[in-house]
């Protein structure tokens, strides 16, 4: 399917997704209780460091992310791998609040942000043809993290302290990725593509559009508020899980197996998108790709059995396989390949804000009363309103020709 350096692309592109999951929320929080143990916050005070930090790492990416357009790859790689080792050993050393936030804000904006923005905007940038399968197996990386290093990490935490491992973490991060990195993509620049025997998609003839262009089209806007849904929401409901569990009586139990239908789904939508998106392109596919979570949101308002839970958390994994690939190919289809780092610093910053926001709006939300089924109920009406809106200007898409 992938010839001998585009494999290396994509071995690449898995690889630094499955590193980001060390600044993943479903990573990080893993050691909440630990934390909080140790400096005696609650889980409020937790939560309001968290986003805020959160907050800070997505407004510096939108300015550090786009110097992948000016920097050689393979040296702009070193960078992002020093931070996350840097980062990493940081958190291993939190010792008060000043010290969590500091270090909740190098972790997201290493970890979540610039690892997770390096793979994707190298991948879209490099393939053409096969961009949708590349995305969805670089992205398989993140999906493969969040299968094995909760199980792995819990058992760990049962032999040494939660500090060690993050030093064990800096120390793997510092060895591995540069080494991988060489191997993999010393060779690459700026002009590297995809062989195309057959080119059908003509991109060098596409508008190559810079980031203070894509910000006064329209377009842009109404894809963006489809694309922010997926991270918000799903923050939220990850976030706030017990919240879910009490107000639906399901259980820890219940809601530990649809977390498992979570992950499957997810993978498997991911990787089945991939060919989708290359055969009718991410500008069609676009239309569908929250039909599922707006599904989920409607199961959580109208039912209470045990058996809604894993409808509920399957259907958010079927969009969460379809955005993960759409929110990178994408931007490429309609604006081009050579200023991509740019535009995608500024989108992925977008995400990892509206994570903070997610997380702090169900909060807010919670805190004025509202039950679970008002909450979900606010969460449709944002989603259909975005749906309505793609609709109205889903055939105006198209990328720009020369």
């Amino acid at each position: 399917m992938f010839k001998s350096l585009s494999l290396k692309v994509i071995i690449f592109g898995f690889i630094f997704t499955f590193f980001s999951s060390f600044g993943q929320s479903f990573f990080l929080g893993l050691f909440n209780s630990s934390i909080r143990d140790t400096l005696s916050i609650t889980q409020g005070q937790f939560g309001s460091i968290y986003a805020s930090a959160t907050l800070l790492s997505s407004f510096l990416l939108i300015w550090v992310g786009k110097k992948i357009d000016d920097i050689n790859i393979f040296k702009f790689v070193f960078f992002v791998t020093l931070l996350l080792s840097f980062s990493c050993f940081f958190f291993s050393k939190i010792s008060s609040i000043i010290f969590l936030f500091v270090a909740i804000f190098l972790m997201r904006f290493s970890g979540q942000g610039m690892m997770s923005h390096t793979a994707t905007t190298t991948i879209s940038r490099y393939f053409t043809k096969s961009r949708g399968k590349a995305l969805s197996t670089c992205w398989f990386g993140l999906s493969t993290a969040e299968f094995f290093l909760p199980v792995l990490i819990v058992y760990l935490l049962t032999i040494t302290s939660w500090q060690n491992l993050w030093i064990s973490i800096s120390i793997l991060v510092l060895i591995f990725l540069p080494i991988t990195s060489f191997i993999l993509i010393k060779k690459l620049n700026f002009d590297s593509r995809e062989d195309v025997e057959n080119e059908e998609f003509k991109e060098k003839d596409i508008k190559q559009w810079k980031r203070v262009e894509v910000l006064k089209d329209y377009r842009f806007y109404v894809i963006c508020l489809n694309m922010l849904a997926m991270p918000w929401i799903a923050t939220g409901v990850f976030v706030y899980q017990s919240f879910i569990i009490e107000s639906k009586e399901w259980g820890a139990f219940v809601i530990a197996q649809s977390f498992m239908v979570y992950s499957i789904l997810s993978v498997l939508t991911l990787l089945v998108s991939g060919f989708l998106i290359d055969k009718f392109t991410s500008r069609r596919l676009l239309i569908f790709m929250n039909i599922p979570l707006l599904l989920s949101s409607l199961v959580l308002i109208f039912f209470d059995i045990p058996l809604s839970a894993f409808i509920f958390l399957g259907l958010i994994g079927v969009s969460n396989g379809f955005a993960n690939v759409l929110g990178s190919s994408t931007w490429a289809e309609i604006y081009g390949v050579k200023h991509i780092g740019s535009i995608k610093a500024l989108t992925t910053a977008l995400m990892v804000f509206s994570t903070a926001f997610g997380t702090a709006l169900f909060g807010l939300l919670i805190d004025k009363g509202f039950s679970i089924e008002q909450i979900a109920l606010v969460s449709s009406i944002y989603i259909s309103t975005s749906i309505i809106l793609l609709f109205f200007v889903r055939n105006k898409l198209n990328p720009q020709y020369i």
